[in-house]
C-alpha cells in the first residue's frame, strides 16, 4: 500500500506553493488534481507521474467525491507515492476531510500537507487585511455555495451583524443573495464589500463597492470564478494597501 499526501496548492500563484509540497510533488507516482490547482505546478513533477483531473464546477463534475474517494483508494494500492492536489488548503472548504476518513476506514496511510488558504491570501493580494487594528479584530470564513434562502441552513446569518470580516469562498453565484441576507439582518446598505476574481493570478481582478450596489458593479465588470468576497470595513484599507499589478 501506498500513502497518500493531501496537499494544500495555495490559492494560485505557484511560488505560493510550500516547500513540503513541492517536494511531494517532485516524487509523486500519480497527481489527482482539482481545476483550481495551478496546472504549472504539475510541470514539477518526474517523467513518468501519472495525472488524472478530478476538478469540479458548479453544474460539471468530472467525477462525484465518492468516486474521488475511491480514485484515491485505487491509486493507493499501486502507487508508492499519491499526492491529492487541492487548490488553497485541503482542509479549508476542500474535503480534505472526507477524503482522508474515507482512506483511515480503509486502512490507507495519509499525511496532510496544509496550503496557503485563498481566504487570506487572495485579499492580501487586493490590498485587504482580514484584520487590522482598529478596524477588524476577528474574520471569518464561510462557504458561499450555500444559498441564504435556503429553508434549513447550516449557517447562522443573524450572528452576522456583529462587525467584523466576513469571507465568502466560491459564492460568486450567490452575491445577490449574500448581499441582500446581509442586509436583511441588519448590516448597513453602505458596509464596504468586495469581489476578487481569479486572485493571486496576473489576471486577477477586483471590484469594490457596498451591499447595495456590489452585484450591479461585479455584473458590469463580468467577473468570472474563481472569486471570493469580502464584507467589512477593511475592504476601505485597499486603497491604502494595494501593490499587486
Amino acid at each position: 500500500m501506498g500513502k497518500v499526501y493531501l496537499t494544500g496548492a495555495g490559492p494560485g500563484d505557484i511560488e505560493l506553493l510550500t516547500i513540503k509540497a513541492l517536494k511531494v510533488i517532485k516524487k509523486a507516482d500519480v497527481i489527482i488534481y482539482d481545476r483550481l490547482a495551478n496546472k504549472e505546478i504539475l510541470k514539477e513533477a518526474k517523467k513518468d507521474c501519472e495525472f488524472i483531473y478530478v476538478g469540479k464546477e458548479d453544474g460539471k463534475h468530472i467525477l462525484p467525491q465518492e468516486q474521488i474517494n475511491e480514485v484515491l483508494f485505487e491509486c493507493a494500492k499501486k502507487y508508492d507515492v499519491v499526492v491529492r492536489l487541492k487548490g488553497g488548503d485541503p482542509f479549508v472548504f476542500g474535503r480534505g476531510g472526507e477524503e482522508g476518513i474515507f482512506l483511515k476506514e480503509r486502512g490507507i496511510e495519509f499525511e496532510v500537507i496544509p496550503g496557503v488558504t485563498s481566504a487570506i491570501s487572495v485579499p492580501a493580494y487586493a490590498g485587504i487585511p482580514v484584520t487590522h487594528r482598529g478596524v477588524a479584530v476577528s474574520f471569518r470564513v464561510v462557504t458561499g455555495h450555500e444559498a441564504p434562502n435556503k429553508e434549513h441552513s447550516q449557517i447562522d446569518w443573524n450572528s452576522f451583524k456583529y462587525d467584523e470580516t466576513i469571507v465568502f469562498l466560491m459564492g460568486l453565484h450567490n452575491l445577490k443573495n449574500i448581499a441582500t441576507k446581509l442586509m436583511q439582518i441588519g448590516k448597513s446598505p453602505k458596509t464596504p464589500c468586495a469581489v476578487i476574481s481569479k486572485g493571486t493570478f496576473k489576471e486577477q481582478k477586483v471590484v469594490v463597492g457596498t451591499l447595495e450596489d456590489i452585484y450591479e458593479k461585479v455584473q458590469e465588470a463580468k467577473l468570472q470564478t474563481p472569486a471570493l468576497i469580502v464584507v467589512g470595513k477593511v475592504v476601505d484599507l485597499r486603497e491604502k494597501l494595494k501593490w499587486f499589478k
